[in-house]
């Protein structure tokens, strides 16, 4: 069982930066990839970025591309999301979630665990 567990986030003006944070415990060596996604009301749940924790690689959709960046620490068993530059647009419920996969999935139906979500506003 692995549980992940939010933290940061919040109301931030257009251009501003904000991070969010997701600890991982429990079976936390079954994991291998851990993406971050988000959902604004009326619509889907869309990816954002992931990182593949043996290479540290990441990935990112082409909205956030250059302004998002994911990390990884493996001792504190948590991955960040650093957003900076934000934009109305950004503003969604963001979610981290993590899985034993070959690498970093871009559908949520991919991964098993998930923190519980966590509000960014970007205001005008």
């Amino acid at each position: 069982q692995v549980q992940l567990v939010q933290s940061g986030g919040g109301l931030v003006q257009a251009g501003g930066s904000l991070s969010v944070s997701c600890a991982a415990s429990g079976r936390t060596s079954s994991l291998s990839a851990s993406g971050w996604f988000r959902q604004a009301p009326g619509k889907e749940r869309e990816f954002v970025g992931g990182i593949k924790y043996s290479s540290g690689s990441t990935y990112y959709a082409d909205s956030v591309k250059g302004r998002f960046t994911i990390s990884r620490d493996s001792a504190r068993n948590t991955v960040y999301l650093q957003m900076n530059n934000l934009r109305i647009e950004d503003t969604a419920v963001y979610y981290c979630a993590a899985g034993n996969l070959i690498g970093v999935a871009t559908v949520p139906d991919a991964y098993r665990n998930w923190g519980q979500g966590t509000q960014i506003t970007v205001s005008s």
